[in-house]
């Protein structure tokens, strides 16, 4: 066992995302592509003799109770396997928040894996994924990482090829966009066949490894909804493809979007078009996570 764990809880973006139809149990039915990047949060994690789950972070408007997935990840393994000491997690987080990234997805996540490794619970990813359902639909992946296809309400998950090197570009304005105002107002089941993203398109495109194909062929459902309640969406996704974007698109249900670029040197250009602009409040360059299989 040890006594502290530090960890990068990665983000992710959506290259794909398209909602198939709203079950009348309220729920929708999704069919995504799902990508990891590189920008992450940083978490450590440490054994405490009192009996409590202690949590720090970098941002103060963030719960530290168990409102926090963090916090809800600890709990359940020490519930479930019976661990009577505490644990003291700091968070730093760098992932925006509410952004559509599954920043909170990817930290409980880490807090899964953490606490697996630092009390040798010997949990498979696949039993911690597992349990990450019981947290939220975006758990599961953010354990697994990688290139996946989403199907269900996100919880049905299989490995897709590598996403092609590339850079890529993340901004998020200065905005907060409600998930659930986003799934209330999108109508699925009314929307026409033309406003679906061709998602088994996008997956021979990266089949063939072919970054441009796959750009040209990215498509987000959800822009439906967002991007007429809020234009600046638009205007980012503009302005990166005017600096050379293979394809820009929101990730998720939004405000963040991603340009992908083939050039580091056109990415870097394009941030500093964007912050000359005011249009982003938060900008990140990275790059795809792949995980080796």
């Amino acid at each position: 066992m040890k006594d502290r764990i530090q960890l990068k809880a990665l983000a992710k973006i959506n290259l794909g995302l398209d909602v198939l139809r709203r079950r009348e149990d309220g729920y929708h039915e999704v069919k995504m592509i799902m990508q990891t990047i590189s920008l992450h949060d940083d978490l450590e994690i440490r054994r405490i003799k009192t009996p409590e789950i202690q949590v720090k972070t970098n941002l103060y408007y963030l719960p530290t109770n168990e409102n926090n997935l963090v916090y809800k990840a600890a709990k359940l393994l020490m519930d479930e396997f019976g661990i009577k000491e505490g644990v003291a997690i700091q968070l730093k987080k760098r992932i925006p928040v509410a952004a559509g990234m599954a920043g909170g997805s990817t930290d409980g996540a880490a807090v899964l894996w953490g606490m697996n490794q630092m009390y040798g619970l010997g949990l498979s990813r696949q039993e911690l994924m597992e349990r990450g359902v019981k947290l939220g639909a975006d758990v599961p992946y953010c354990v697994q990482r990688g290139t996946a296809l989403a199907e269900g309400i996100g919880e049905r998950l299989s490995v897709l090829p590598s996403m092609p090197k590339c850079t890529i570009l993340i901004a998020k304005p200065g905005i907060s966009v409600s998930t659930k105002f986003v799934y209330e107002n999108l109508h699925a089941n009314d929307l026409k066949p033309e406003q679906h993203p061709d998602v088994d398109r996008m997956i021979e495109a990266m089949k063939e490894k072919n970054l441009d194909l796959l750009c040209e062929r990215m498509g987000n459902v959800l822009e439906t909804v967002t991007i007429p309640a809020y234009p600046v969406i638009q205007e980012i996704k503009e302005h990166m493809m005017a600096c050379g974007a293979a394809g820009a698109m929101m990730s998720g249900s939004g405000p963040t979007v991603f340009g992908i670029f083939h050039s580091p040197v056109q990415a870097k250009a394009a941030m500093k078009d964007l912050k000359v602009n005011g249009l982003a409040k938060q900008l990140y360059l990275t790059t795809p996570y792949n995980v080796k299989r």
